[in-house]
């Protein structure tokens, strides 16, 4: 019996090792004829042809941070020079698809900014068990049945006027993160980025085109403690509580050589030389008194003010060798950003601190702390980013290889007077698995500033580096 048991024991063994080599030589040759060995995505066929489908994604990011704290920054009332933070900057289901020959329909579902102090409070009673929300609900119907020209839709979505970066494919970007300033009205008269719409958009030979109606919600109902009631400033506008008017925006793209995709609203980061994309494009969002400040001099007298925000812009995406699989990756946009007299918001994303211990006395805006800085405001914005891709394989065979970039953000805010407000990135993505798997490493330098009197001065530069793992299905 010990020898019948042996020798099926040692069969099995040759024949493991056998087929784990066969196994391996066809992952191999797989891998190097870059052929996909599993099933590419969580699609259902509809139709027989594969035309009707819907289909299911997954996204999640994670972050690992260490930040140099702004001066006066309080974490659970202590102050804190430096953090170090581990939060979930985005976690999203996405569930979509082409359900006849023309109707679209797209879901996302989702959080954003959860880290330890996501939902603290001074006086207690913050709820940590943030739910999933509703980032987009929007269909649409193609008018003409087999061709791009127009298409007509409605719900809640992203499909914005401004820029690319205003509707960004977060799971496709290249930097760490998307430059934020360009989603305008985020978590103000928005959810996240998504309005209320009703939207045209399609593809015209080379041109590339939305337009959009779109509802803003209110500004007191975006979960921030801004109490009802006349909250105007006479220095500089805020987002008016009284009155209702609507958004109009609009977004022109011209595409020199390949179509980008147009199923979603969403505008892909970098497709790593998979296509050979250059565009120019503009857009613009405008909304009726939207802000409000004090008249100078009268109590609880308003006057209102316009919203007009525009830019212009170029977005480059090559593959440089195809062979080595090398590409370059580069933007530049210029915004002319209008929220009125003085505007300036100040924005930490995922915000490791609390409070701020000079947050009534010298500070320039709200929210001055921890990482946060100027991000919005009236003035002139201009953002650029390159980034290179390596070669394929760069790793090893299966390994992946390494996408190096760099992005500018100089700004001149009115509020800021003659000082700029510029924010520096240099980072590394190891592509493990193109986008699907790619841990990134981003420095970041950003500005602080302080009052003196009434006068804005410019404080210590401040530092960051976070370390993201992603990973999407």
């Amino acid at each position: 019996m010990k020898e019948i048991f042996l020798t099926v024991l040692a069969s099995i063994c040759l024949s493991a090792v056998g087929m784990a080599q066969e196994i391996e030589k066809v992952d191999s040759a797989a891998i190097k004829r870059n052929i996909a060995t599993e099933k590419e995505a969580l699609k259902f066929n509809l139709n027989a042809d594969g035309s009707h489908f819907f289909q299911a994604t997954c996204l999640n990011q994670v972050w690992v941070r260490a930040n140099e704290s702004n001066p006066g920054t309080l974490v659970d009332k202590i102050a804190q020079q430096n953090t170090l933070d581990i939060g979930l900057r985005r976690t999203r289901i996405q569930l979509f698809g082409q359900v006849t020959d023309r109707v679209f329909v797209y879901f996302q579902l989702g959080q954003n900014n959860f880290n330890a102090q996501s939902a603290y409070t001074d006086a207690g009673g913050g709820n940590r068990k943030t739910a999933f929300f509703v980032h987009d609900a929007f269909g649409e119907y193609k008018v003409f049945k087999a061709k791009n020209y127009l298409k007509l839709g409605g719900g809640l979505t992203i499909a914005n006027g401004l820029s690319r970066f205003s509707q960004p494919s977060i799971g496709s970007i290249m930097t760490m993160d998307v430059p934020v300033f360009a989603q305008a009205t985020v978590d103000q008269t928005d959810q996240f980025s998504r309005k209320l719409s009703v939207v045209a958009r399609g593809q015209v030979g080379q041109f590339d085109y939305r337009v959009s109606l779109s509802d803003p919600f209110p500004i007191l109902s975006n979960g921030s403690t801004t109490a009802a009631g006349n909250k105007a400033s006479p220095t500089a506008t805020s987002f008016a509580q009284v009155g209702h008017h609507k958004q109009y925006q609009a977004y022109l793209m011209y595409q020199f050589f390949e179509h980008e995709q147009n199923n979603t609203p969403y505008m892909t980061g970098t497709y790593l030389g998979k296509k050979k994309v250059f565009n120019i494009a503009a857009g613009f969002i405008t909304q009726k008194n939207a802000m409000w400040k004090k008249e100078v001099g009268k109590t609880d007298s308003v006057s209102y003010q316009d919203m007009n925000l525009w830019s212009v812009e170029s977005f480059l995406d090559l593959p440089m060798n195809k062979a080595k699989g090398t590409a370059i990756n580069a933007y530049v946009g210029y915004f002319n950003t209008n929220y009125g007299t003085n505007y300036l918001r100040y924005n930490g994303i995922m915000n490791p601190a609390t409070s701020s211990a000079t947050a009534k006395t010298s500070d320039v805006g709200a929210n001055a702390f921890g990482n946060a800085f100027p991000m919005f405001g009236t003035g002139k914005v201009i953002y650029s980013q390159l980034g290179y891709l390596m070669k394929r394989d760069l790793l090893g065979v299966g390994n992946g290889t390494l996408m190096l970039y760099i992005s500018t953000t100089i700004a001149k805010y009115d509020r800021l007077g003659n000082i700029g407000m510029n924010v520096y990135h240099v980072g590394i993505n190891w592509m493990m698995n193109g986008h699907k798997s790619k841990l990134s490493l981003d420095f970041q330098n950003r500005p602080t500033y302080y009052l003196d009197g009434a006068d804005v001065k410019s404080g210590a530069r401040k530092n960051c580096i976070t370390l993201q793992y992603q990973i999407s299905i």
